[in-house]
């Protein structure tokens, strides 16, 4: 065990016109630490995760989060960014802050507010987290960079659009139950399958329902040491934790192996001292179906080439044998950059303690495996969490 957390807070996911990333930050920030029953003078360090890239001005950020409490005045705060894994790239900081014994109490924020910025300008700021020497022209964006890994795939395996229709299928239902989710309709197979005037192509194979949300939203978390937690009203332990980073252009590596997602998860398992079979459900990246897919052979549930297996035999659903993105993922549930990876944790941490929203809980999960990606399969961070004892 590395670290617990003890509280959390998380907005809802979406569009939202009347809020800032200042705003976003300080309800957060100030509902998490209600939740945990600890004052803002209790913390010894702040963690900041914001992507930004150029959707918001303000690109000093740490201090923001000083808004919450005049009591958050002089604590040392930091604002880290990896990407599209901004999020677990913060609580880990955080974990790493504990476990060297540099701070007691750690608060972790992570936000985005991207709805705010014209539709060319999203595709340009995402692009950033590609390598622009080799992807800087790609139409379409960062989606066209997933496009491209799309197609690489179909002629490799062959077309496997009835799979991606069934994760972003499933990711959909999952989502209706999820009151942070920024689009809460199941729209059935069928319709992710088809492509129409609502569910156009977008780059490659990759349809509309393929994608994930550009959205505004934030989460945040308290995070303890061990003898700290088991004096507070609840506890979910972060039993490993694992960060491997791959080069950043694809032309370096086999981009449909997704190989820094195998080693991060390889890494946390041998930590944590399970296996991926031990763990009752996992939140993945879906930025795109096809990373979800793929990702399901990188973590060793199928072999190579065989992701379609997973979810075409029911093993992901959330009554399957591993549940993947009960939460709905970033597919339904939106993907504010920054505040991502922590979401994952929040809500991973509810699933544990039996707290998560009705239709959403898992039944009994003892144990939670999370993977957050930045770029394509460049940052790869995953967590394995339990309920405390």
């Amino acid at each position: 065990m590395t670290a617990s957390i003890v509280g959390w807070a998380h907005t809802p996911f979406g569009k939202f016109d009347t809020e800032t990333v200042e705003s976003l930050v300080v309800k957060v920030a100030t509902d998490a630490l209600a939740d945990a029953g600890i004052s803002a003078a209790d913390v010894d360090e702040i963690v900041l995760g914001h992507f930004n890239a150029g959707f918001s001005p303000q690109d000093f950020t740490a201090s923001l989060v000083l808004q919450a409490d005049p009591h958050l005045r002089f604590k040392p705060a930091t604002r880290v960014e990896n990407a599209c894994a901004t999020g677990s790239a913060a609580v880990h900081q955080g974990v790493r802050a504990i476990a060297a014994g540099a701070a007691k109490i750690v608060l972790v924020v992570g936000v985005e507010q991207m709805t705010r910025t014209p539709a060319a300008e999203i595709g340009r700021n995402l692009l950033r987290a590609s390598y622009l020497p080799e992807d800087g022209d790609t139409p379409g964006g960062f989606a066209g960079v997933f496009g491209k890994i799309a197609q690489g795939y179909f002629q490799k395996y062959g077309d496997q659009s009835d799979a991606l229709a069934m994760i972003a299928a499933k990711n959909h239902k999952n989502g209706v139950a999820n009151p942070y989710a920024q689009m809460r309709k199941d729209v059935g197979y069928e319709f992710c399958r088809s492509e129409s005037e609502k569910n156009p192509f977008v780059a490659g194979p990759l349809k509309r329902t393929d994608c994930s949300l550009v959205s505004d939203g934030a989460a945040a978390l308290v995070l303890t040491d061990a003898e700290t937690a088991k004096t507070m009203g609840k506890a979910v332990n972060i039993r490993a934790t694992a960060h491997a980073q791959d080069f950043l252009p694809m032309s370096k590596r086999d981009i449909l192996l997704f190989e820094g997602c195998t080693v991060a998860w390889q890494r946390a398992l041998q930590s944590a001292g399970v296996q991926l079979s031990d763990l009752s459900f996992v939140e993945t990246h879906d930025c795109f179906t096809v990373a979800e897919l793929i990702e399901y052979e990188a973590m060793g549930l199928t072999p190579r080439g065989q992701g379609a297996r997973a979810i075409k035999e029911g093993w992901t659903q959330k009554d399957g044998r591993l549940p993947i993105n009960p939460s709905g993922g970033l597919k339904a549930k939106g993907h504010p950059i920054g505040a991502t990876g922590v979401s994952m944790h929040v809500l991973s941490a509810m699933q544990l303690l039996g707290q998560a929203p009705e239709g959403m809980q898992i039944k009994d999960p003892k144990l939670a495996g999370i993977f957050n990606m930045g770029g394509a399969a460049v940052a790869n961070y995953v967590s394995v969490l339990e309920p405390a004892k």
